[in-house]
C-alpha cells in the first residue's frame, strides 16, 4: 500500500472546465491514495489589465463575487470548508445554470453548512488581499499563460509538480479516473514536458 498524499487544486467557481476537473479529482480520491484539497484562484485577478472582448470583461467583473465569498469562508472556517462550498456553488452555477447573485451565494453557503451572511463579501474588497495571495500561491509554479484548473501534486519520484489541466469532458469515473491520473502525473513529472493539446470538439458535459 502506498502512502496517501495530498493533492492541491486551485479553482475559480465560474469556470466550467475547472468544475469538471474537480469532479474527476474527487473520483480519483476514491481509487488512488490521494486526498484532494481545494484552494481559490481568480480569473478576474488573472485577467486584470488584459484586452478582452466586452462579454468576457463583464464575466470578469461579476467573477469577483464568488471568489471573494470563498475566501471569506476559508478565513472563517478553514481551507477544508472550500470542498463543500465549491460543490455547492458549482452545483448551482454549472448544473443549475443559476445566475451569479447574492441570493445564489447565500444559498450555496447554506447548502455547505456555512453562514449565509458571508455572501456580503462579494461586494467588498476586504478579502482581496487574501484572495490575491491564494491566487499567487497557485499560479506561481505554472505561470500566467494558463487559467484554471491548476494542480500541485507530488510527482512519481515524490518531488513536487504543478500543472494546468487536465481539460476533460465528461469527468471519467472509477478506474478510468485513476488511469488518467496515473498518466497525467507521469507526463507532469517528466522534466522539460510542457504541453499536450488538441482541438476542443465538445463543450462541458456535466454528468
Amino acid at each position: 500500500m502506498s502512502e496517501r498524499v495530498t493533492v492541491d487544486m486551485w479553482f475559480d467557481p465560474i469556470c466550467p472546465w475547472a468544475w469538471i476537473t474537480s469532479r474527476w479529482l474527487l473520483e480519483v480520491e476514491r481509487v488512488r491514495e490521494v486526498d484532494i484539497r481545494f484552494h481559490v484562484m481568480s480569473l478576474s485577478v488573472l485577467n486584470e489589465g488584459r484586452d478582452l472582448p466586452e462579454q468576457y470583461q463583464e464575466l470578469m467583473r461579476t467573477g469577483w463575487g464568488p471568489v471573494r465569498v470563498c475566501i471569506a469562508a476559508e478565513q472563517r472556517y478553514g481551507t477544508e470548508s472550500l470542498r463543500d462550498l465549491y460543490t455547492a456553488l458549482g452545483t448551482r452555477i454549472h448544473l443549475g445554470q443559476e445566475k451569479l447573485s447574492a441570493e445564489l451565494f447565500a444559498a450555496a453557503l447554506s447548502d455547505a453548512g456555512l453562514d449565509p451572511a458571508l455572501s456580503e463579501a462579494a461586494d467588498g474588497t476586504g478579502y482581496d488581499q487574501a484572495l490575491r495571495a491564494s491566487h499567487e500561491a497557485g499560479m506561481r509554479p505554472v505561470g500566467t499563460d494558463v487559467g484554471t484548473p491548476v494542480i500541485h501534486a507530488p510527482g512519481p519520484d515524490g518531488s513536487p509538480v504543478a500543472f494546468f489541466g487536465p481539460v476533460i469532458t465528461p469527468a471519467p469515473k472509477g478506474e478510468a479516473a485513476g488511469r488518467l491520473w496515473d498518466g497525467v502525473l507521469l507526463v507532469a513529472g517528466t522534466p522539460g514536458f510542457y504541453e499536450l493539446k488538441r482541438s476542443r470538439e465538445l463543450g462541458p458535459i456535466f454528468d
